[in-house]
């Protein structure tokens, strides 16, 4: 018999368009950087952002800025398990991605990498996360690990919850604690209140993800949000959006924070409130524009925290 040819080997259909790894990656390590999410770097700044405002109210608790060293490191950490997390992910739902048609063209059920490759792949991003996860102390250390829990279960709860975004949510707000706990040693309850908060934030913008995908989720039987909140959407949307600014809110009061971080908390609500005011349940294209912009919320935020630290630092 002939020998069948290679797959193609093509981008992700809602990867950045000419992202570098499309441009000037070696050809043999595309699929694998696609395979991390590098080409879509919303989801490493969607896990990062919640580290940084965590060690930023940290830093207006303790009277110090957010320490640079803790940023640099949620940034290689969150690249990293971000990876590894899409990685495992993707091993766990190929057979149901080879059905959606944004997602069949991933690396995996596309032929470009095989599931044993991609294990290996998994091992060696984990391993990464781990030793950035060491460099800070035992309590940090202990938490840290602890997130390794939603991160398991969360690929197999589309197919037996409404809500799989809730699991999604436990995972991707625990950098809320991690910013804390790395500064203090302990959590306290602006941390819960920020993680809360956190939860009901990822719960919206991945709802509003989801919206690309009713209709090739309704046939191959995977269950979302969008497709469970239905003529609700933009209402139960706005309402996760509420609730993820006033717990917020109520995590930057806990932590001592003043007008100017109060005035970022008002600002990332702001940007919360035009993203469910713009959102159309029918497009697609517009719905991805929106998710990714919660990296702009989420900056918005983290610099009203930051300065707010910085300047009461300063000041004395």
């Amino acid at each position: 018999m002939p020998t069948p040819p290679p797959p193609i080997e093509r981008p992700v259909a809602d990867a950045v368009s000419g992202h570098w790894v499309d441009r000037w990656a070696p050809q043999r390590t595309r699929p694998y950087l696609r395979l991390a999410r590098i080409d879509r770097p919303i989801g490493w700044w969607l896990l990062l952002l919640p580290c940084w405002w965590s060690a930023s109210l940290a830093a207006i608790a303790s009277g110090t800025v957010p320490n640079p060293v803790h940023l640099a490191l949620f940034l290689v950490g969150a690249v990293a398990m971000r990876g590894a997390g899409s990685t495992y992910n993707d091993i766990a739902d190929r057979d149901l991605d080879a059905q959606v048609e944004r997602t069949r063209s991933r690396p995996l059920p596309s032929g470009q990498v095989r599931a044993r490759h991609a294990a290996l792949f998994l091992v060696a991003q984990t391993f990464v996360g781990l030793a950035v996860l060491l460099q800070f102390n035992v309590t940090a250390i202990l938490v840290g690990i602890a997130s390794l829990a939603p991160v398991a279960i969360y690929p197999f709860m589309k197919r037996v919850m409404s809500m799989p975004q809730l699991v999604l949510g436990l995972a991707f707000a625990w950098g809320a604690l991690m910013g804390w706990v790395a500064v203090f040693g302990r959590l306290d309850a602006p941390a819960w209140l920020l993680y809360a908060g956190t939860i009901a934030w990822v719960v919206g913008y991945d709802t509003i993800y989801a919206v690309q995908d009713i209709e090739d989720d309704a046939i191959a039987g995977i269950r979302s949000s969008a497709r469970t909140f239905g003529p609700r959407l933009k209402a139960a949307i706005g309402a996760c959006y509420a609730v993820a600014a006033g717990l917020v809110a109520l995590a930057a009061l806990g932590a001592g924070a003043g007008p100017i971080g109060l005035l970022g908390v008002a600002g990332f609500a702001a940007h919360l409130g035009w993203q469910t005011l713009r959102l159309e349940a029918g497009n697609g294209r517009g719905a991805l524009m929106l998710f990714r912009s919660n990296r702009d919320a989420g900056l918005i935020l983290f610099a009203g925290l930051a300065l707010d630290a910085a300047l009461r630092a300063w000041m004395g």
